[in-house]
This record gives C-alpha cells, sequence and structure tokens, in this order.
C-alpha cells in the first residue's frame, strides 16, 4: 500500500481548497495595486479600478489568458516556480510576499541568492552579548562564524582557517585530532554537523565559495569526506552536545538550540545551555577562569 504525503498530494492536485480561495484572494489584492502606469501601459478608457485586468496580468506574466484566470479563481491547477516567478515579477511582489505565494501555490520556495554574509550587526552583537553567560554564536549555514559572546570562546574557540579571515566551526572540529577536539562524542555530533551542512548545501550547489569549502574540507579530513559521500541530510534542531576544556575536569553537557535571524538569511544564533548542575558549575569556573591572571589568549 502507497502512502501518499500531503506534499506529494499538492504536487498533482494543486493546492488544498483553502489554500486556492486564499491563493485567489491574494492575486486579486496584488493585481489591484498595479496601476498600468506602474509597468508602462496607457491606462486606456472605461477602466472600473485602477488595477490591472487579468488578461494584462496574463500578457506581462507570458501566460495564457485562461491559466491566469483559473489560478485567480482558485481552480485546481498546477504552477511551476517559473510561471510563478514571472506573475510575480508583473504584480511586483517583494520577497516576504513572492514567498507567500509560493506557499499558497504548495511550491517550494528558493529564496534569491544574495551575497554572504560575514558579519553581524550591532543589535545582533548586543543579543548575544546579553545572553552571557551562556555560549551564544551566529553561524551561516556553512558554519562560518559570524559572531560570538565571551561565554562561547570559553567553551570553544574557533580559528582563523589559513589564507582566509573566516573562522568556521567545522573546519575547526573536523582537522582537529581526536584528543584535541572540544566535542566529547566525536563520531557522534561531527556526522550530524555534516548532515547539517548538506541540508543548507542543497540551495547553494554549483557556487564557488561552497564548492570550495567543501573540497578544501574533504582533502583536510578524510572523516568529512566520508561522511560527505553518504549523502546524509539533517536540519539545525535542538540536542545535547558534551564539551570538554582543559581548564575543567569533567564533561561540560549543554543543549544547543538553533534561532534564525530575520535579516539574515540562512543565519542562525545557535545558544547553550548548561544540561544538568555540573555543567552548570563547570561552565562557572570557565568564567572564571576566563577573568583570572591564567585566562587563555
Amino acid at each position: 500500500m502507497t502512502t501518499v504525503t500531503a506534499q506529494q498530494h499538492t504536487r498533482r492536485n494543486g493546492p488544498a481548497p483553502g489554500r486556492r480561495s486564499e491563493l485567489a484572494a491574494f492575486l486579486r489584492s496584488r493585481r489591484a495595486r498595479v496601476t498600468p502606469a506602474d509597468v508602462g501601459m496607457a491606462p486606456g478608457l472605461r477602466r472600473r479600478t485602477p488595477g490591472l485586468r487579468r488578461e494584462e496580468v496574463a500578457q506581462l506574466s507570458g501566460v495564457g489568458v485562461t491559466w491566469y484566470t483559473w489560478l485567480e479563481q482558485g481552480r485546481p491547477i498546477n504552477a511551476s516556480s517559473q510561471v510563478l516567478d514571472a506573475v510575480a515579477r508583473t504584480l511586483r511582489l517583494d520577497p516576504p510576499e513572492r514567498e507567500h505565494l509560493y506557499e499558497l501555490a504548495g511550491v517550494a520556495f528558493l529564496p534569491d541568492r544574495e551575497s554572504d554574509i560575514f558579519e553581524v550587526g550591532e543589535e545582533i552583537q548586543g543579543i548575544i552579548d546579553a545572553l552571557d553567560p551562556l555560549p551564544a554564536v551566529v553561524y551561516n549555514a556553512r558554519y562560518d562564524v559570524l559572531a560570538t559572546n565571551p561565554a562561547y570562546l570559553d567553551l570553544f574557540r574557533v580559528p582563523v582557517m589559513k589564507g582566509t579571515r573566516v573562522r568556521n566551526a567545522l573546519w575547526s572540529l573536523f582537522t582537529a585530532s581526536e584528543e584535541d577536539c572540544p566535542v566529547v562524542h566525536r563520531t557522534q555530533e561531527l556526522p550530524l554537523m555534516a548532515a547539517t551542512l548538506r541540508s543548507g548545501y542543497g540551495r547553494h550547489v554549483g557556487e564557488p565559495i561552497w564548492e570550495t569549502f567543501i573540497a578544501a574540507l574533504s582533502e583536510a579530513s578524510p572523516y568529512f569526506a566520508q561522511l560527505w559521500r553518504s549523502g546524509d541530510v539533517l536540519p539545525p534542531g535542538p540536542r545535547v552536545k558534551a564539551f570538554r576544556h582543559r581548564a575543567v575536569s569533567g564533561e561540560i553537557r549543554m543543549t544547543s538550540v538553533s534561532l534564525t535571524v530575520n535579516g539574515l538569511p540562512e543565519c542562525r544564533i545557535v545558544t547553550y545551555t548548561p544540561a544538568d548542575e555540573e555543567s552548570r558549575q563547570l561552565l562557572a569556573i570557565l568564567r572564571t577562569h576566563r577573568r583570572g591572571p591564567d585566562a587563555c589568549p
């Protein structure tokens, strides 16, 4: 017996009735706000509303009038991402509206490619600083370290990759020896991180900065190359990680939670909370160690 998922049903039959009616209303409202002058057309005579007509949207989008009429009427038809992009351009949808259109139409949304982000603003830095004494860091989809607070540096120091100005947590962990790796259960945690990297890679296949990074890390770490060949995919999510540090005796067990950041595509704040009282005490020792005369450089 074959089970058909909701996503497969949407691909075969278009969005569900509730979404179709919402899609129809959304398209009508966006069409009504675009004037002929906005798209370089003469206003014409006998125009009942200031917005575009359906046939005008269809013509400007390069689609059939009947097809677009059915789409706006909420009929059960399928739409490709190329057609939705054309309609979105005609209706002058901004990025959130375009994503909403895709969601209503039941089509997977891929955001426009944006230049890589290597730093964050004062507002985000202020947020993670305020989380101290809880460790916090901002990663992009490649695990580049964009910002940290002092507690994170107490727990895990990420050096700059050779020949670059970039600090990358994956590179630091995979190129460290098993004895020097700050993650205790290396063979459990690193495969999960590699799988999380692949979930982000799907949106960047063929981009030079991604392909160069993956090739270089595969060459530097046979273990990463092995995991990468496995093809496993995993989105970011909460889990308990165990760390070791030369300043304390015992495992520091921390629960990591990822939070998305508005305005920073594919970036996330990762916070670490002690999973038990012993780990909380060890973290406090690290904070004292930081402020003492023997603090790490």
